[in-house]
């Protein structure tokens, strides 16, 4: 960092004093635009010729370096370090526990202040590790509204939305505890990509619907693909909506990040039971709004998620349904082994009927990968994240993944 030694030679920001503020009542800085921040700096001081150098600088030590204490920013000096103590916080949310599962699938739940809430929020943040690639699973709600009648997840009610700093700590976080900042350790023994960065991919596919926080969603996301900071390619970055369909022209328009549906059923009577939005934006709505998505080629398909329920949506008279709706969309189809989950009434179809759905796909010139169940023992699957508040005693859940582990052990 030599190089940049020169931004010690601007002149100190003289700061009024004030009381001490407590961490968890400071504004953050996380999360906050290039423009939004730098009028925060105006507001306490920062004179207007500097304002541009300090966002650069608070950017690369934010989402380049990953630092989040001011005193780690070497090149700023002590006094503008002094004053951003004094007003800000750039701390990581806190940790209430963090399980690791055996095919090395890593489950954090994280805690974030009431924010109207009436007491402090949990949510859960899922990352994956493949052969090449490390995914993260982000959360954009704590509960959700939806009601999808397979989905835990949305047998929590919505509690509130996430800000975008609480989008954007979700990925910051991940990346300290498994060391994919610069001169940052990777846990010993930790299943990581072999090469390259731990976390390459994020999917907004966590807690909540994200098109309903679209907002903050969008300011996150714009500073996760943000070439100058955290970098992440926009077709690594992939929102998944059970069909919110105005939002989902704007997330084109406005984001440009690549876009997966929560599908789910061929028929307009299925899904209005499964995922209920349906009844509010039907089949034809959300797939013309799919047909309308910028840049659609066969680089940059849409992924339609199906959850694989046993005689509820799996003949192959769905299946020739499904290829029929999708006809001129360029398209991957998801086919996910329904997750059980405590007190559902569904049952995941029998691998040779997914097979068989996912050959007649195959055939119809659709790749339709099998997701592989990951998580499973420590509920990080699709469809189980769900905050401590709502979750079962933890006798229960413990007896409950036991019996998941020796239920599903070979699927790991």
């Amino acid at each position: 960092m030599a190089s940049m030694d020169f931004l010690n030679t601007a002149e100190p920001v003289k700061a009024p004093v004030v009381r001490n503020i407590p961490a968890a009542e400071k504004p953050t800085l996380i999360g906050l635009s290039r423009e939004d921040m730098g009028r925060a700096l105006v507001e306490k001081g920062v004179a207007e010729r500097q304002v541009k150098m300090r966002v650069s600088q608070l950017w690369h030590w934010l989402y380049v370096r990953g630092v989040s204490d001011f005193d780690d920013m070497t090149n700023v000096s002590k006094d503008m370090r002094e004053m951003l103590k004094t007003h800000f916080t750039i701390a990581r949310p806190e940790i209430v526990d963090e399980q690791i599962s055996n095919d090395g699938t890593r489950k954090w739940l994280m805690r974030f202040p009431a924010r109207g809430a009436g007491r402090p929020v949990e949510i859960e943040t899922v990352y994956i590790p493949e052969e090449g690639r490390g995914t993260l699973c982000i959360s954009s709600q704590v509960g959700c509204t939806l009601t999808c009648s397979f989905c835990h997840t949305g047998t929590q009610k919505l509690v509130r939305n996430l800000t975008a700093e609480e989008i954007l700590s979700q990925l910051l976080l991940a990346r300290d505890r498994l060391g994919d900042f610069p001169d940052r350790d990777t846990p010993a023994g930790a299943i990581v990509p072999a090469e390259g960065r731990k976390v390459s991919n994020i999917v907004m596919m966590g807690m909540g619907e994200p098109l309903y926080n679209f907002e903050s969603v969008k300011t996150a996301l714009l500073i996760a693909t943000d070439g100058d900071g955290l970098s992440l390619s926009k077709r690594r970055v992939t929102l998944s909506t059970s069909g919110i369909v105005p939002e989902i022209y704007r997330t084109g328009s406005e984001i440009g990040v690549m876009l997966a549906i929560s599908l789910h059923a061929v028929r307009d009577e299925l899904r209005d039971m499964l995922v209920p939005i349906n009844k509010k934006y039907p089949l034809k709505e959300l797939l013309d709004a799919c047909r309308a998505y910028p840049s659609l080629s066969n680089a940059r398909r849409i992924t339609f998620e199906y959850v694989m329920l046993k005689d509820v949506n799996d003949t192959l008279e769905d299946a020739k349904l499904l290829v029929q709706l999708l006809k001129g969309i360029p398209a991957k189809i998801n086919l996910i082994p329904f997750n059980p989950w405590p007190g559902t009434n569904y049952q995941c179809s029998d691998w040779e009927q997914i097979e068989r759905f996912a050959d007649f796909i195959n055939q119809a010139g659709y790749a339709s990968p099998i997701r592989t169940p990951r998580g499973r023992d420590i509920l990080a699957a699709c469809g189980q994240l769900k905050s401590e508040s709502e979750r079962m005693r933890k006798v229960e859940r413990m007896a409950f993944e036991a019996m998941m582990i020796v239920g599903h052990g070979e699927d790991d």
